[in-house]
């Protein structure tokens, strides 16, 4: 008994080789044309302002310049060789982490306490928002300033304590305590841009998610803990990085506070130390060694830090 056998479609003719790839061509020729109206610009402008001064500070730390000192001489890694024998650069090192690790700290933790405090509804609460996020828009000069006549020996904070009975504290004066006041100063200016990262981490945690914990009677703590806590890992990702970079790149505040001191490199930042090398001293070429051995430091650690702290991110 015979049976129809389906007859298939012809398969469509493939496009000739030169068809295909002028249509290619095109493409690639649109894809460009796209790039070099959006993209090319932003990065004409990282290449001029990021990637060459990158370029020309490893250039200089491989030579002795001094603009007011020449001939400029090819040193080879001379200038590195000694950055780790020169004992003020391991002290700003020293100083540096010390104050990294008080700003990473400080700021995130009473950042969280006071956002939770703030995650209200209300114009009361509102306001008390902006206070908090005023000192992170004001000039680390104008904070510098000012904290110093609080903090001076014949301050406003002293003549307080002399009024209770406390002798007058050396905040800015004494060795001992200047790299902690310093410290308090730049945590109190960032306290701010924490608080409001916080803040929009928490109101970004599902309502439902709480009240199902608290259904299944998950009090208080228990709540935080296991479901808020985890859900802000990306503000504390945030806050961590940006301030571990910014303890590592302080000047400002030390150039118009302490100068350093008191005593000798007290509270001297690597990126002070660099700056008074190459503009000061006019060691330029050292300086350019000790900018990049900085590069490398922060650019480690931040990229460690945010390895584990986005372990740690949930993802909705």
């Amino acid at each position: 008994m015979a049976t129809d056998t389906p007859v298939r479609p012809a398969a469509p003719p493939k496009p000739a080789p030169r068809a295909a790839s002028r249509g290619r061509g095109r493409r690639l020729r649109s894809h460009l044309g796209r790039f070099a109206v959006f993209g090319a610009p932003g990065l004409l402008v990282y290449a001029c302002f990021v990637l060459a001064p990158v370029v020309v500070s490893v250039a200089y730390s491989l030579t002795n310049y001094n603009p007011f000192n020449p001939p400029t001489e090819f040193v080879g890694l001379r200038n590195f060789q000694l950055l780790f024998r020169d004992e003020e650069f391991l002290q700003s090192l020293k100083v540096t982490v010390q104050l990294t690790v008080i700003l990473v700290i400080v700021p995130n933790a009473a950042g969280l306490g006071i956002a939770l405090l703030l995650d209200r509804k209300g114009w009361f609460y509102n306001a008390w928002r902006a206070v908090f996020f005023v000192p992170v828009v004001l000039s680390s000069v104008v904070v510098s300033l000012v904290w110093t006549r609080l903090l001076a020996d014949d301050g406003v904070v002293n003549q307080a304590l002399g009024q209770v009975g406390v002798d007058p504290v050396g905040w800015l004066s004494d060795p001992g305590l200047a790299l902690y006041s310093l410290a308090a100063i730049m945590a109190w200016q960032m306290l701010g841009f924490c608080v409001v990262v916080y803040l929009a981490g928490l109101q970004s945690v599902p309502g439902e998610l709480l009240e199902a914990a608290a259904i299944d009677g998950a009090g208080v703590l228990a709540r935080f803990r296991h479901v808020t806590w985890p859900l802000l890992a990306p503000a504390l990702t945030i806050n961590t990085v940006v301030l571990l970079i910014t303890a590592f790149k302080a000047y400002d505040h030390i150039q118009v506070i302490t100068n350093g001191g008191p005593g000798s490199g007290t509270t001297a930042t690597v990126a002070f130390v660099i700056l008074q090398t190459g503009f000061t001293a006019n060691r330029q070429g050292y300086a350019s060694a000790m900018a990049l051995v900085m590069l490398v430091i922060v650019a480690s650690a931040a990229a460690l830090a945010l390895k584990l702290l986005q372990r740690r991110e949930v993802d909705l």
